[in-house]
């Protein structure tokens, strides 16, 4: 059992905020020559209306049963096929290189420290075809923002977010609870990564940043953005 499958009930209602990512990792998928795979799948938020607009199957990773339970249910009332597997995505290994990696919703950020990252990051290189895109979104982490919600709930919709920091650790454990604050909490930590560490992984993989936008409309990134959208891709002389 994955820590994630307790937040399958309630996942669409934590992610029905974000909305935006869709089109653009559409567009992404619709430019890849080669098999598109999602990491961290989820319920198919993403990976459905991937495979519906371009007409091709997604390979969808998720450590969690229960949310490629949902994801299989989905794909399935959709008519779109989706090729799930119960998988760690720091273990990534296709039978055919992709033409697009992604993984949207800041799920990189789940991934403890450097190293766990850099393992994804390197398998994310040897599955990608040469001229292979990966892609990936992620809060830029505020200090403001973080003082401010430190120890404190707020409601999102019917849910409540509890967020802890641990500055030392680099990580955010947030708490979610269905109806009211202390029924049926669900925790999940977040790691945060500043721009040079992202732009390491992406060096110590052997891939190189094609761009980094300030969000999904491609504005450009900038010292006032609070999210990093990433574009990597894999060489063609690779």
């Amino acid at each position: 059992m994955s820590s994630y499958d307790a937040f399958a009930p309630i996942y669409d209602e934590w992610a029905a905020h974000m909305t935006e990512d869709v089109p653009f990792y559409i567009e992404l998928a619709r430019e890849a020559d080669g098999p598109l795979v999602e990491l961290a799948v989820g319920s198919g938020r993403v990976a459905i209306p991937v495979a519906l607009e371009t007409g091709r199957p997604v390979i969808g990773i998720d450590s969690s049963p229960a949310m490629l339970a949902q994801a299989r249910e989905r794909a399935a009332a959709a008519g779109v096929e989706l090729d799930l597997r119960e998988a760690d995505m720091r273990e990534l290994e296709l039978e055919e290189p992709a033409g697009l990696v992604y993984c949207p919703f800041r799920a990189l950020l789940h991934l403890r420290g450097w190293r766990e990252k850099r393992q994804v990051f390197e398998r994310v290189a040897t599955a990608l075809r040469p001229g292979g895109r990966f892609a990936w979104n992620a809060f830029v982490f505020s200090h403001h923002v973080a003082a401010s919600n430190d120890g404190f709930a707020s409601r999102h919709g019917e849910l409540w977010e509890y967020t802890e920091i641990a500055a030392a650790d680099g990580r955010i454990d947030v708490t979610a609870f269905a109806g009211q604050p202390g029924a049926e909490p669900r925790t999940v930590s977040l790691w945060w990564s500043t721009r040079s560490e992202w732009e390491g992984l992406v060096e110590a993989a052997g891939l190189e940043v094609e761009a980094l936008y300030g969000w999904f409309d491609r504005r450009p990134f900038d010292d006032t953005s609070e999210e990093f959208v990433f574009v990597a891709r894999k060489p063609r002389s690779a």
